[in-house]
């Protein structure tokens, strides 16, 4: 059987017409192909761009922050007694191995934080000349729980005073993470008994009237501190005074700003006794515009509006004329 002749196409140039069009097997994707794909790549992207921007929102993603950038008074700090050397502590190992737990901050506004936990880390990261730390941000709405997380940690670590725990809940409701007082007591030590958070409740009184002016806060014992904020909710000019003597008198140790308040208390105690123990005048009015106050040691008071000269003029008469 006779092999067939494979045929070629005619060459274009010899009968004068334009070569003809190819496309090589090598050629690059039909544009559809490629449009294609640079959709499902920025389709990935956005989708990469919103994972990360909820895990960031959403307080599942470390990220790094200028310190300064960090407001550290924003919520009440764990403690207020810096232990030097739990502080000498925390720095060795931040040197050594690095920051390994994030602090937790609020967004105030771009660019700008408030610390809600972590503020020794960031003073110990300040004292090793760092620029930056790792922080977890939280969302508004987050912040009554890592408030109660920050307490209970504390708790449970070495235990908070009194008057920390006083303190913190007076600032959780400045605040506003919680509605109010009452609201952050029973939120942030509801696992206390009524009793503790009732003697947390008498410390309240002694952060309002003498916070910053204390100088040894958290060496303050909880026999003397229910005596002081007592004393503190029933004289409300106590605390002012207060606050003047300890200015005045500026106590070195913890045992002398005790020996000081529990003397003015002391003092103040002495005075208040001494004028409820005085009888009140026994105060008659005899007629309409004067009123007749006779006093215990036998005085007699005259006022009213008509006690005038007029009505003294008669008086003396009548006394002269009993002579």
């Amino acid at each position: 059987m006779a092999k067939r002749k494979r045929l070629s196409a005619a060459n274009p140039a010899f009968a004068g017409l334009p070569p003809l069009e190819t496309k090589s097997a090598l050629a690059s994707h039909a544009p559809i192909a490629g449009v294609a794909a640079d959709a499902a790549t920025t389709a990935a992207l956005d989708e990469m761009a919103g994972a990360l921007s909820a895990a960031r929102r959403e307080g599942r993603m470390i990220v790094e922050l200028p310190l300064a950038d960090i407001r550290l008074d924003y919520l009440v700090r764990d403690r207020i007694v810096e232990e030097d050397e739990a502080m000498q502590a925390l720095i060795t190992s931040l040197r050594e191995r690095g920051q390994q737990v994030p602090v937790e901050v609020a967004e105030l506004g771009p660019g700008r934080y408030g610390l809600i936990s972590g503020w020794r880390r960031c003073q110990a990261l300040k004292r090793l000349n760092r620029d930056c730390v790792k922080a977890i941000i939280r969302a508004p709405q987050e912040a009554s729980e890592a408030y109660l997380s920050m307490v209970e940690e504390n708790e449970i670590r070495v235990g908070l005073s009194y008057y920390e725990r006083a303190r913190i809940v007076v600032k959780a409701a400045e605040q506003g993470v919680f509605a109010d007082e009452r609201a952050a007591l029973a939120a942030l030590f509801h696992a206390g008994s009524k009793a503790r958070r009732s003697k947390i409740g008498t410390f309240i009184h002694i952060v309002h009237a003498l916070d910053g002016a204390l100088r040894f806060p958290g060496a303050l014992g909880e026999r003397a501190g229910l005596q002081l904020g007592r004393a503190l909710q029933s004289d409300p000019k106590l605390g002012r005074a207060l606050s003047e003597l300890l200015a005045r008198e500026a106590p070195e140790t913890p045992e002398a700003e005790l020996d000081q308040l529990q003397a003015a208390m002391r003092k103040t105690g002495s005075k208040k006794a001494k004028s409820e123990s005085k009888p009140a005048p026994d105060t008659v009015t005899p007629c309409a515009g004067v009123t007749v106050r006779t006093h215990p040691n036998g005085h007699l008071t005259l006022s009213g509006k008509k006690v005038d000269a007029a009505l003294r003029s008669r008086l003396l008469d009548w006394l002269r004329a009993q002579g």
